[in-house]
């Protein structure tokens, strides 16, 4: 049954996001939606929900559709009110008394705490704001699910609870899905839209098989692409010498014939269409300064506590050597955050002692926080950079454009910038900076996929040392070569983080 027939559909900010995407929505219909960063998932879903105009195009929805669209951002108008009311008003009024058993029932089904349904949501964390986000949609009752960045500021139970509540849905029920987690899509989704300015590719895969027949197809188009240009210069070099023998010999059949060689060229050439490359959002370069010392930092039984003092676990005795990329894993609020704040303490303010933590004296730290609270919403990019280091204007904005800020964003507030254009800004700051050891807390949590790759592989390629917090099993999976598990309020170590992965997924 189909629910959603989208035809030539195109939008058009300042440059295309996607035009003349043809896309049908069928009952049952999981569908993961890839793009770069501002490269119009969002403004597609919007346009899906009926919330935005297309600038070409038309979407014909199914009569009585109704669609859940769960954005990004919270409105702020529900951070006063408490969880449970938030997730009632999603009810039309007059249903509000007679069906608001369905609130708990959706809360239970969310594995929702009773503690936290009736506190505020701007007291709760993102984690918390975005399931009461996804309770409002899944108390009415929608026939077609919108999901904009799902799992972000989820821990990885949740994720997994989320990615378990999805595929215990019932079977006919619809689902779009704009997720720059991996293996998030591979769990959720059994079709896959790479969404382009121009055609938008669509497979009945889920992300990475549908990743690799793209890359297929981007490879053959390439392949076609070399091989018309080439005819075409071949037609164009005998056209030549056949123009040359025309006009020596005066024959007007050898110039007729050199026109019809120009002409095959030239159409072949028109019809000749390159392979399409991803246009970047900027690129990610880091940097590694090196230092001669393998132990990097020493913990001693550090008690790390939340803000108030209660304790939450102790590292027992721990090292990080040079060339450790270490995974500190646990669930939001075990005490991940806590620790890497105490150990950018200590990094950066030598002179203050903290009990349990060494730290040798040739550090260089690159940090980079979830919330990229180091970036200060009033200032501008170029400011930035230039108040932080010794590179002159002229460089600052080469940079910040490498970096997928263009000249007129360098100039802007930091806070106009979308999240992953302040995640390319930080990681230019981490490069600038030449650290010797990273410090990264949720390092893609703004990032696209072409992003996260890109991270991994200059990690990787620098050797860089590094401790990091991430819920992305793809990421972890990539770069950590240690793994430590806040669990009981101690810190252990792990041979691996699979195992975690799968009793995670077998408790969910």
């Amino acid at each position: 049954m189909t629910l959603i027939t989208i035809r030539n559909l195109g939008v058009t900010l300042n440059a295309p996001l996607f035009s003349r995407l043809n896309l049908v929505v069928n009952a049952g219909d999981r569908i993961g939606l890839v793009a770069a960063n501002g490269r119009g998932k969002s403004t597609l879903l919007r346009c899906i929900a009926g919330s935005m105009e297309p600038g070409e195009g038309e979407i014909t929805r199914s009569r009585g559709l109704t669609i859940g669209h769960v954005e990004q951002d919270v409105p702020s108008a529900l951070m006063d009110r408490p969880f449970d009311t938030v997730v009632l008003e999603a009810l039309p009024v007059e249903r509000r008394a007679s069906e608001s058993w369905r609130v708990g029932f959706v809360l239970e089904s969310l594995e929702v705490p009773e503690a936290l349904r009736r506190r505020p949501l701007k007291q709760l964390s993102g984690g918390w704001q975005r399931i009461a986000m996804l309770a409002r949609v899944a108390v009415t009752e929608a026939n077609l699910l919108l999901l904009d960045e799902p799992t972000n500021h989820l821990d990885l139970a949740r994720i997994v609870r989320l990615e378990n509540w999805l595929n215990a849905l019932p079977r006919d029920m619809p689902v779009i899905i704009s997720s720059h987690d991996r293996a998030f899509l591979d769990a959720t989704t059994n079709r896959t839209v790479f969404l382009r300015p121009e055609q938008s590719q669509m497979f009945s895969l889920p992300y990475t098989r549908a990743r690799a027949a793209l890359g297929e197809i981007d490879a053959s188009d390439q392949r076609r692409y070399q091989r018309d240009a080439k005819a075409a210069q071949q037609l164009r070099q005998q056209a030549a010498r056949l123009n040359n023998i025309g006009v020596n010999s005066g024959s007007d059949l050898l110039l007729q014939k050199t026109r019809q060689l120009k002409s095959r060229a030239e159409r072949l050439e028109d019809a000749a269409k390159p392979a399409h490359l991803e246009r970047s959002a900027g690129t990610i370069k880091l940097a590694n300064r090196g230092t001669h010392a393998k132990v990097l930092i020493a913990l001693d039984d550090a008690a790390v506590a939340a803000p108030h003092g209660r304790l939450l676990f102790k590292t027992g005795k721990q090292f990080v050597c040079k060339g450790d990329r270490i995974v500190l894993l646990g669930p939001n609020g075990a005490g991940k955050s806590r620790l890497v704040a105490m150990l950018r303490q200590a990094i950066e303010n030598p002179e203050a002692v903290q009990a349990g933590i060494k730290v040798t004296q040739s550090l260089a730290l690159g940090y980079c926080g979830q919330d990229l609270a180091d970036l200060a919403d009033a200032d501008t990019p170029m400011h930035t950079i230039v108040s932080r280091f010794d590179v002159g204007d002229q460089r600052a904005r080469a940079l910040l454009a490498g970096a997928g800020l263009s000249v007129a964003m360098q100039g802007h507030p930091i806070g106009r910038l979308s999240g992953g254009q302040k995640a390319r800004l930080g990681m230019l700051l981490l490069r600038l900076a030449q650290p010797n050891f990273y410090l990264l807390d949720e390092p893609t949590n703004h990032l696209d996929i072409e992003g996260q790759e890109a991270l991994e592989d200059e990690l990787l390629e620098h050797q860089a040392s590094c401790l990091l917090v991430s819920h992305d099993r793809n990421f972890v999976r990539a770069i950590g070569n240690r793994f430590w598990l806040i669990e009981k309020r101690q810190l252990v170590e792990l041979e691996g983080p699979e195992h975690l992965f799968a009793s995670i997924g077998a408790a969910g």
